[in-house]
């Protein structure tokens, strides 16, 4: 670590703390990240998700880690350093990004999207804070609850933040796919469309009001499987009237409202891949040039540092049994069993925020609202405290990040 010069602290989180340095041989600004957990051997630090993950995908719109670093028993991360977040980029935003704004940046994560669940990974924890921008360039960060397609179910049923999180893991589904990404990135365009989050639950049953309010109640015809998972919980859909999108985000094309109820369907599979996402016609607009580095394009992984190969070369031997032809890539993963908790357990959902079918109607909360969530997930307001709050090979203990 000799090779970099601390500048100062930025962040420090329940997994590490992150400093912005500069490289003395190259001049190049970087994060490092220090993790508090000590790691005795290298495949230890090697079959962590997020090393994993980010070493085997090359692409512009993905944040880059540079190098992973091991003295003295600790661990720790050089990444790219990225000037904001989205969501700080949201809160301080004085005015409305117009429809142009929001393509150029949904595009060039769908890109990622695209990239990353091609090569077998979905993501799990996309939100405004884990999508790193400088300048017009947006990149996604936090690879911590990354899971690889072909991994064997069943899955934790708590990631992501609640406000983005897929309603079968609302519901308690231990199988899901890459489709939960989806949904994520149907609220996050939305919201940077208001300024203001789509689903801004205060606990999972109010999340599932939230939800109802806006797309409607799930169906026999629409999500069989959902009311499958609701009955297995005794869980039963709140009767709330419905505000159409288009009412809720005046400001958006009818391209925009269309794409964004796509992504935000109740049955996963109804969902349209990040490839398909891309041919929508809301992308056939005018938009910003996007040169051809950050086009979609297929890119050897990296080369880890020393001492970490021969860790990333394994494979997964045993596929999830609800993968596609082999025709299709892996974006297109989409379960055709939707299973309860596994073990037999059941639990019901929080019920401690009121619902929001007491309500006369839906609508969009200010940005204050935000603070009535538990305070354990409340945002950051940096990229660099993104960073420090990264989950690494442990699954997240606050609430909203469960």
């Amino acid at each position: 670590m000799d090779r970099f010069k601390i500048i100062k602290e930025v962040g420090d989180g329940t997994f590490g703390s992150v400093w912005q340095a500069i490289n003395k041989q190259t001049g190049e600004i970087v994060a490092i990240k220090k993790l508090k957990r000590k790691y005795y051997s290298w495949e230890d630090c090697m079959n962590l998700r997020e090393v994993k993950s980010l070493f085997k995908m090359n692409h512009p719109n993905i944040v880059e880690l540079k190098e992973v670093v091991r003295e003295n028993n600790f661990l720790y991360f050089i990444f790219e350093y990225m000037d904001f977040n989205l969501y700080q980029i949201i809160k301080d935003k004085g005015k409305l990004f117009s429809e142009i704004e929001v393509r150029n940046w949904c595009y060039q994560v769908f890109q990622a999207l695209a990239y990353m669940h091609q090569r077998g990974y979905f993501h799990r924890d996309l939100k405004p804070e884990n999508l790193l921008v400088t300048k017009n360039i947006i990149k996604i960060a936090d690879f911590g609850l990354a899971r690889e397609v072909c991994s064997q179910p069943p899955y934790t049923e708590y990631v992501s933040t609640r406000w983005y999180r897929a309603p079968e893991v609302l519901l308690q589904s231990s199988i899901y796919g890459s489709a939960v990404d989806m949904w994520a990135m149907g609220a996050i365009m939305a919201e940077m469309f208001t300024l203001r989050p789509l689903f801004p639950g205060s606990s999972e049953a109010d999340e599932i009001c939230k939800i109802c309010s806006v797309i409607g109640r799930p169906t026999q015809s629409s999500w069989a499987e959902g009311l499958q998972l609701a009955r297995a919980i005794k869980y039963e859909f709140p009767q709330v009237s419905r505000l159409h999108l288009s009412v809720l985000i005046p400001s958006a094309s009818k391209d925009a409202i269309s794409l964004i109820s796509s992504l935000c369907s109740w049955d996963p599979c109804k969902r349209p891949t990040a490839a398909e996402t891309l041919q929508h016609s809301f992308f056939q607009q005018p938009c910003f040039y996007v040169p051809p580095s950050l086009r979609l394009r297929a890119a050897a992984p990296r080369t880890p540092h020393a001492g970490v190969e021969g860790a990333l070369g394994q494979t997964c031997s045993k596929r999830y049994s609800a993968t596609l032809s082999k025709a299709k890539p892996a974006s297109n993963l989409c379960p055709v069993k939707i299973s309860t908790l596994g073990g037999g357990v059941q639990r019901k959902l929080e019920m401690d925020g009121q619902c929001c079918a007491k309500q006369p109607r839906y609508r969009l909360p200010a940005r204050s609202n935000h603070t009535g969530l538990n305070k354990a997930s409340d945002r950051v307001s940096d990229v660099a405290e993104t960073m420090a709050h990264m989950t690494v090979g442990a699954r997240r203990q606050q609430q909203g990040h469960l």
